[in-house]
Order: structure tokens, then C-alpha cells, then sequence
């Protein structure tokens, strides 16, 4: 790449370049502000979905107690 200025522009401006070679996808350029867009949708969706888990646990009762957890970690590791 010859000018890196007029790329760095054009991401800017476009928030998503895809670059190919002879006609296939070769990589995707984000923009700084795109990426920590989708970054932070990935995070809310993995919290999300361990909410739900927790949830469905909590209604079939597949959970324990904190008393209970800490007995048994301690017992496992002899602390």
C-alpha cells in the first residue's frame, strides 16, 4: 500500500472497508469507533446469555447456596 493516509480516510469515513484480492474477501478494516462498538456488543451479549443461564438455574433449582458452594470449595482444597 503506497498511500496509508487516503486508506486511514477512507476507513474513517466508510466505518468498514473490506479488502480483496482476485475477487475473495482478504480481511476487513474497522474503524477505532466500529470496532469498540461491536466489541462491546459481543461482552453484552456473553453477559447476557450467562444471565439467562443463571436464570433457568434458578428456576429448575440446578444452583447452590453461598454457604454451601464455600464448604465445598473449602473441602475440595483444604482451606
Amino acid at each position: 500500500m503506497k498511500d496509508t493516509s487516503a486508506f486511514t480516510a477512507l476507513v474513517e469515513r466508510e466505518r468498514n472497508v473490506t479488502v480483496t484480492r482476485n475477487g475473495y474477501d482478504v480481511f476487513h478494516c474497522l474503524s477505532s469507533e466500529e470496532w469498540a462498538m461491536q466489541r462491546d456488543e459481543i461482552a453484552k451479549a456473553k453477559l447476557l446469555s450467562r444471565i439467562l443461564l443463571a436464570e433457568r438455574e434458578i428456576e429448575t433449582g440446578d444452583y447452590d447456596d453461598y454457604d454451601t458452594f464455600v464448604a465445598e470449595v473449602r473441602a475440595e482444597y483444604g482451606l
